[in-house]
């Protein structure tokens, strides 16, 4: 792997300390690392915007928008849901999330439902239309894995990937939050 990162201009393991500030010299291994192409989250920004475009012209056929989409996987999936734990599944915030949910509500795929139990609280369930779209919905991962050009096995070695970095990188924000004053 440390050869294929060399190949594509990746400056190696950074072993030496961050240049100090006001420090004219900087050595070109770590000027590397400033470079554009070698930021990893650079390469997952370009890929999502890349992703997001196919979705949009996927979704396209089914009148949804990829957040949208996101939303019915997790109703089709779970069921019905309060907003808050369809915000955890997805990692959107209520203010985020809530247009969405009205946008799916005015176009007869979900229902908000206010819990008896506590007012503050809102369901979100499908409606019959909702669940129905879930069959045409079908073709959308199958247009998707064509589109990537990966088999099958990569597309889950790379997911994989990415779950485990996505599960470093929030214990990294934990400990840096917890370490912050």
């Amino acid at each position: 792997m440390h050869n294929q990162m060399a190949r594509k201009g990746y400056p190696g393991p950074m072993t030496a300390s961050p240049t100090p500030h006001g420090s004219h010299e900087v050595a070109a291994a770590d000027a590397d690392w400033l470079r554009l192409e070698n930021q990893i989250c650079f390469s997952l920004h370009a890929a999502s915007r890349a992703f997001n475009g196919v979705y949009r012209l996927i979704l396209r056929d089914l009148g949804l928008t990829y957040p949208q989409y996101l939303v019915l996987l997790v109703l089709w999936e779970r069921g019905d849901q309060p907003v808050k734990k369809l915000g955890e599944h997805l990692r959107l915030d209520s203010g985020t999330l809530s247009p969405l949910v009205k946008r799916l509500e005015a176009a007869g795929l979900v229902r908000r439902e206010r819990s008896a139990q506590d007012e503050r609280s809102v369901r979100v369930r499908l409606t019959e239309e909702g669940s129905a779209l879930r069959g045409r919905a079908l073709e959308v991962p199958r247009r998707i894995a064509a589109a990537t050009g990966f088999e099958l096995t990569e597309i889950i070695e790379l997911r994989e990937r990415l779950d485990r970095l996505t599960t470093a990188l929030d214990a990294a924000t934990l400990t840096e939050a917890q370490g912050a004053p």
